[in-house]
């Protein structure tokens, strides 16, 4: 069904379109993750338990170039000690290395300890803007402002003849690392103006209310299903931007955590106490004993800077009074994408 309000709406909540029958025109079809099934994953227990799993994962990757996403956090660190020796890993560089350079030097740590060949991705505004074309075109609809540098990667991975590339993504939703999302038992109001991007009433002039989505996870009379909402549309989302920026790319992708599942229910009173990913943590101790859990940061991408000046989209479906400066980089990426996006392809 063509619904352009519906969905634009949901790219700006969620960060992808939920209803897989919406589409934002004629002759445009987009992309959808596609899931382990759960019957096909690991149940784990503890550090040891996912160590061996993760290993045996690789075991099956035995006949590829590897090549892997290397940044300064703990998921991709433990990744990197099943690598080759001598395997590629690549750091994005942002800003000629003036931004989170304390990430670089992590990476680069993580990459000698285990004598991996390490590659800086650099990233620059021309860049993004190059490579967001086919990221959109594959998908079908405006993407994560991860997906230009991640296709970016992929392309100069591909010319060093990586043939599959490892992604540690996944931590965060088997493990407990949303720490934001589960740090107490959230009211239902309370739950959806937190986990909303952008409110499409706030921005657009035809905004679709994203509360049906909400309220298949309705517990109750004011509570929320979070953690179901976190195993459903969080990793939806999150994956889908991975999957599709490596498909653009035309180079595969594995991510080993994405293979693995918890075999007890999450410990909440443990994640609340500041022990976020606990499993995580003993395993990054495991593999690297003599360094500090380093802490935790999304992927970097320098957004703030990119749209300081921004004064915010102009085409008919956003509204003319839109007050930027309230707006995060993030925030603002949403827009700038979702009006991108309207001028190449509607």
């Amino acid at each position: 069904m063509i619904n352009k309000d519906y969905c634009l709406s949901s790219y700006l909540a969620f960060r992808y379109v939920v209803d897989d029958s919406m589409e934002f025109a004629e002759g445009i079809c987009h992309q959808k993750y596609k899931r382990i099934p759960n019957d096909c994953k690991t149940l784990v227990g503890d550090a040891r338990e996912t160590d061996i799993a993760i290993a045996n994962v690789f075991r099956m990757l035995q006949n590829e170039k590897l090549g892997m996403l290397l940044s300064g956090g703990m998921d991709s660190a433990i990744l990197a000690s099943y690598m080759p020796k001598g395997a590629d890993a690549y750091t994005f560089r942002f800003l000629g290395g003036d931004f989170q350079k304390e990430e670089m030097e992590r990476a680069e740590l993580y990459a000698k300890y285990y004598g991996l060949n390490l590659h800086y991705v650099d990233i620059c505004w021309d860049i993004v803007e190059q490579s967001l074309p086919p990221v959109m075109k594959q998908k079908g609809a405006p993407v994560h402002s991860i997906e230009p540098q991640i296709y970016h990667a992929a392309q100069q991975a591909k010319r060093d003849g990586v043939t599959l590339m490892i992604i540690g993504d996944g931590a965060d939703y088997v493990f407990g690392g949303m720490d934001g999302l589960y740090s107490k038992n959230w009211s239902y109001e309370e739950f959806v103006e937190r986990y909303i991007y952008v409110n499409p009433a706030d921005v657009l002039v035809n905004p679709v209310s994203m509360n049906p989505v909400f309220e298949q996870y309705r517990l109750g009379p004011n509570s929320i299903d979070f953690i179901r909402i976190m195993d459903e549309l969080t990793i939806d989302e999150s994956y889908a931007s991975y999957e599709n920026a490596f498909e653009a790319a035309t180079l595969a992708f594995v991510d080993p955590y994405d293979h693995l599942k918890m075999s007890k229910p999450l410990d909440l009173a443990r994640i609340r106490k500041g022990d976020s990913k606990y499993i995580i943590r003993d395993l990054f101790n495991m593999k690297y004993p003599d360094y500090v859990v380093p802490k935790k940061n999304p992927m970097p991408r320098p957004v703030d800077t990119y749209f300081a000046n921004w004064t915010g989209p102009t085409r008919p479906e956003f509204q003319k009074d839109i007050d930027m400066s309230k707006l995060s980089g993030n925030q603002k990426w949403l827009l700038w994408c979702a009006e991108r996006f309207l001028n190449l392809e509607i």
